[in-house]
């Protein structure tokens, strides 16, 4: 099941952040930092997958901004490496050519679907 995704630049800025688990606001704001300090260090010959508190969080980047989706541990990794490649693709064919800013100014726009992260 997801538990979060997020997008942020490399600066450590959320672009966006989509939460399926109640989570109190000082708790999204301490993820969201230990999130982007567990990506952004990594070298990239390393695979896009590593584990976080009793969880694993898979990541990508693309140009500046890192999409992260976090998953229970025994969750299938390429699947959600796949969903988030979709979802960069489905970001860059309405905006024609996606960039930082068009995440920014166009935020209301980027909806994550809220059934995404729940199993029927």
């Amino acid at each position: 099941m997801i538990r979060f995704i997020l997008l942020q630049n490399r600066q450590g800025k959320t672009r966006l952040a989509k939460y399926y688990v109640a989570l109190e606001d000082s708790e999204k704001h301490k993820v969201e930092y230990e999130v982007h300090r567990l990506v952004v260090n990594r070298d990239p010959k390393f695979t896009n997958f590593v584990e976080f508190r009793t969880h694993k969080v898979i990541y990508r980047r693309y140009a500046g901004l890192f999409f992260s989706i976090c998953v229970d541990i025994t969750d299938n990794e390429l699947a959600y490496l796949e969903c988030i490649h979709l979802f960069v693709e489905i970001l860059d064919h309405f905006f024609s050519n996606v960039c930082e800013l068009d995440l920014v100014f166009n935020f209301h726009k980027v909806v994550v679907p809220s059934k995404l992260g729940q199993r029927e």
